[in-house]
């Protein structure tokens, strides 16, 4: 299994650097079908990753792998539209190159976007979740961005992961949903490797150990950003309700479609959030 090592974040940083002169404070990263909130940044640089070296491509629809730097509410921000997922094929320490680039070009916070499944009854589509904690199967099955040497100069081996989701943050995006009137729901992620969609069995597994959504990403990010020392704020976009009973068919035109709906609302919650920072 392959890992990441310092001459691999290095190069990759020197590479944007080579680019852009935006020291990025805040990092952002867009998942499926959000990736137009990208257009709000101002004063915007913007290139395809695919340019640096050894940065994981995304092949999906809906995520355009482009790297945007700029600024937001005054805030100087370092935003992937779109990201890679381990389902493509690539090593999963490769989908922590992109955070650890953030980390060391001085990104303090990271707000980790994706569009999640509704696993809760209750949750409907073009809703926003706050992620408060997530369930990590991928590591319980040995799946994990931290595989490999230790990488000492962003964390200790073990890392704790008691507060995922930083809770001022949450407590500034609870402040800024009631502010805007902004609907949001707050529950429990999970990630799965994909990409094939959940059985309504495996829906109901996930509801009995407490999941809210489901996902394919996210998790691998949050754990490395966590090694780092990054505070995180995840949000997920609700783009299709639970198929518990196994009546309906799940598709990915479906989710790009909620996030048409749900992009108005994230570039309101966050740029209210970004002014509070």
């Amino acid at each position: 299994m392959e890992y990441l090592t310092e001459s691999d974040i290095n190069e990759a940083t020197q590479a944007i650097r080579d680019r852009t002169k935006v020291e990025p404070m805040i990092g952002m990263i867009l998942g499926s079908g959000l990736g137009s909130l990208a257009e709000s940044v101002e004063n915007k640089q913007a290139f395809s990753s695919k340019e640096i070296s050894g940065w994981p491509a995304s092949t999906v629809e809906g995520h355009e792998g482009r790297l945007v730097f700029g600024e937001l509410e005054g805030k100087p921000v370092f935003v992937m539209q779109g990201r890679a997922h381990y389902y493509e094929g690539h090593p999963i320490a490769k989908i922590g190159l992109p955070v650890r680039v953030m980390q060391n070009m001085g990104v303090e916070i990271i707000i980790i976007t994706n569009a999640a499944g509704a696993v809760h009854p209750e949750f409907s589509p073009g809703e926003l979740m706050l992620i408060v904690d997530h369930i990590n199967i991928l590591g319980m099955a040995g799946i994990t961005p931290l595989y490999g040497p230790n990488l000492d100069r962003f964390g200790p081996r073990f890392p704790d992961m008691s507060r995922a989701y930083d809770p001022d943050l949450l407590n500034f995006a609870r402040e800024a949903a009631r502010e805007g009137e902004i609907p949001v729901q707050e529950g429990v992620y999970v990630c799965l490797a994909g990409p094939s969609f959940e059985t309504p069995a495996d829906l109901r597994f996930l509801r009995g150990i407490g999941v809210d959504a489901v996902g394919m990403s996210t998790v691998p990010e949050v754990i490395v950003a966590r090694h780092g020392g990054t505070r995180v704020l995840g949000i997920s976009g609700i783009s299709n309700k639970a198929n518990l009973d196994g009546k309906t068919e799940t598709t990915h035109e479906e989710v790009l479609e909620a996030g048409e709906i749900l992009v108005p609302r994230l570039i309101d919650l966050l740029t209210r959030v970004l002014r509070k920072l």
